[in-house]
């Protein structure tokens, strides 16, 4: 969670209120960026400033093409480079590695597969096996948007949901990301976490919320002339709240819930969200937009 005054600073930067798990490290790293711009520019300004009345023309009426001789300047360019390289070499890189190397244990996180075409969000949940069902791009029609073989008995009972995502709070959320079409982002401003979604790949991403609430799900690619609408939401339910949701979309698709869907690899397999095994969905090789 963020302290008062740095939720304040955050509020005039535009950034949302964080929800997530890591999100404060974020706001941070931004708070004290802009704190170091700010000097900057101060500094900057007044150095301007100073230059422009020492060496005006009343006072210098001939150019002196010596030069400045100090070295204070070196030292203050110095202190400049020295201190961003520790912001991303000490925070900056260190973040980035552990939210794309580290991975939470997927026996106890949520694993979603979200598919982005021009303009909506498709999110692919497994049912109560715990296990995804076999996707080919041939089987791709309006009524099966992700391809789903019908003949695969994993994927009998699994969730098909369109731009409205339930996950419960205070789980880790591993969400596999693919397109059918060009690249999009899968963006969510509040939890601190955005990842492109590139046609034929599974590229993981993963936060843990920490705050029930709806929150908007963008898309931060351009993708296209319907860009603007490419939107969904992301609603974190308390664990009974979340439940009651999968019991009624698993009512709704006409399956049977006969125990929580689970992120658990079967008997004598593992699994790995960098290496998922299930087949990326549809996809053409055309550039993003």
């Amino acid at each position: 969670m963020i302290n008062a005054p740095l939720a304040f600073i955050n509020e005039l930067l535009g950034q949302p209120p964080n929800a997530s798990e890591h999100g404060f490290q974020v706001d941070h790293i931004l708070e004290f960026s802009h704190w170091f711009m700010g000097a900057l520019f101060v500094g900057w300004s007044a150095f301007f400033v100073f230059v422009l009345v020492r060496f005006r023309r009343g006072r210098h009426p001939v150019a002196d093409h010596h030069g400045v001789k100090s070295g204070i300047s070196t030292h203050l360019e110095f202190s400049v480079v020295l201190i961003e390289a520790v912001l991303l070499i000490g925070f900056a890189i260190p973040l980035w590695a552990k939210r794309v190397n580290q991975f939470p244990d997927t026996k106890d996180a949520i694993l979603v597969h979200a598919v982005g075409q021009q303009f909506n969000w498709t999110f692919h949940l497994p049912g109560p096996d715990g296990q995804f069902g076999r996707r080919d791009i041939d089987l791709v029609s309006n009524s099966n948007p992700l391809g789903l073989d019908p003949n695969d008995p994993a994927g009998k009972d699994d969730l098909v949901v369109l731009n409205n995502l339930h996950v419960p709070v205070d789980r880790p959320i591993i969400i596999e990301l693919s397109s059918k079409d060009v690249i999009h982002n899968f963006a969510l401003p509040h939890m601190r976490i955005a990842q492109d979604a590139i046609p034929g790949s599974l590229i993981p991403m993963w936060f843990r919320p920490l705050k029930t609430g709806t929150y908007e799900i963008v898309c931060g690619q351009l993708c296209g002339l319907g860009h603007y609408s490419m939107k969904g939401s992301l609603q974190v339910d308390s664990a009974q709240d979340y439940q009651a949701w999968l019991k009624e979309q698993t009512e709704l698709s006409g399956t049977t819930q006969t125990a929580p869907p689970s992120t658990a690899p079967a008997p004598g397999t593992t699994a790995s969200p960098a290496a998922p095994k299930n087949e990326p969905p549809a996809a053409s090789p055309s550039p993003g937009g």
